[in-house]
């Protein structure tokens, strides 16, 4: 395993780090031991940063890593976890479940959760959560104060500028790195360290290795290697998150670091380029833009548009919409154009116009 320093923070942390998110969400006794193993088989092999949140598996995922780190040696993991309350009664309530689900008497790094505007973030100042998450740090029960954000690039530096973070988590991957580059970059500058969420994209590129094959260079056996090792590149990024469900996966997720190493500046830079040609706006299908008052199921029609952007075929839309998720073409027709996913949408895709391209077809 490979660790790089957490921005300024004196620690140094695995390049891959365990997203756990995707753990079986558990139905029993046993299942919660069994996720444990699975945090236990990367922590053997390396990873010491363990991600959870309220609500993850059920609302089990901070049970579980806590069952995990019972095993572990003190001093030799980190845990990150969230809270998403803008006011302060909420943000201390939830800090407070989070401690007593994981055992912990202070959390290593934790997020003010899920930014998704300026606004939200002028709101969680406004009505507390900052306040009551500065305390905590001086409380001893926070020990590094970081953020999660599904901003622009643009927007997402605002934040950092403001210095009251220690570092940032967000959406980093082949397919959004025009968008949030800026904040990459402000965070580099700033001296934080970042932690990269999908750097798969959800999915979107091991289920399209085809048109993704061209991500691949010199010794990357495949394009779930390429995309990660095109994620580790960067200077800026720390560690990247990758969803554990079984050892399966961590296994996979870590062969991606044999033999490894960060594409020059150069490479990047021309990398970035046939990306930027290639692909403009996928959806990533992350479901923020739901509900959907018309109960439209966006994501899944977004992922069938995705198909006339990779492989630019109508047909190929309406066979996705049919086969993958059992759906009509008239789904799209029931979109009043409210706008309201395309305020929540982390990727600022024009979904309405989209839709109505769907729905002509």
């Amino acid at each position: 395993m490979r660790y790089r320093p957490y921005g300024r923070t004196g620690k140094n942390i695995s390049i891959i780090a365990a997203g756990c998110m995707r753990l079986k969400t558990p139905q029993t006794e046993r299942d919660v031991q069994e996720a444990a193993q699975v945090l236990l088989h990367a922590y053997g092999k390396g990873v010491n940063f363990f991600d959870t949140a309220p609500i993850y598996c059920g609302d089990r995922s901070e049970e579980i890593v806590g069952v995990a780190i019972r095993h572990m040696k003190p001093g030799t993991y980190y845990v990150s976890t969230k809270c998403d309350e803008a006011d302060a009664e909420g943000f201390r309530r939830g800090l407070e479940r989070s401690l007593d689900r994981l055992g912990l008497d202070r959390i290593h790094f934790f997020h003010i959760w899920c930014l998704m505007t300026p606004a939200q973030w002028e709101e969680r100042k406004k009505k507390g959560a900052v306040r009551a998450a500065v305390r905590a740090k001086e409380e001893g029960l926070i020990e590094h104060l970081v953020f999660s954000s599904h901003m622009s690039g643009e927007e997402t530096a605002a934040v950092i500028a403001e210095g009251l973070f220690d570092g940032v988590t967000l959406g980093f991957n082949a397919t959004n790195f025009p968008f949030r580059r800026k904040a990459l970059q402000a965070a580099s500058r700033a001296g934080l360290g970042v932690v990269t969420m999908n750097p798969l994209a959800g999915g979107l590129i091991p289920n399209h290795p085809q048109q993704f094959d061209f991500i691949r260079g010199r010794g990357d056996p495949d394009v779930v290697t390429a995309a990660l090792r095109f994620n580790l590149s960067h200077s800026a990024v720390t560690s990247a998150l990758v969803g554990f469900r079984r050892q399966d996966d961590v296994d996979g997720a870590l062969a991606a670091l044999d033999g490894f190493t960060p594409k020059s500046n150069e490479e990047i830079v021309q990398l970035e380029q046939r990306l930027e040609q290639k692909f403009n706006g996928l959806c990533t299908g992350c479901g923020y833009c739901l509900p959907c008052p018309a109960d439209v199921s966006i994501p899944k029609l977004m992922d069938a548009y995705n198909m006339l952007i990779l492989e630019g075929q109508p047909q190929a839309v309406l066979d996705r919409l049919h086969w993958q998720w059992s759906l009509d073409k008239a789904d799209a027709g029931r979109c009043t154009a409210c706008g309201e996913c395309e305020e929540k949408c982390t990727q600022h895709l024009p979904i309405i116009e989209r839709l109505n391209q769907i729905k002509a077809l």
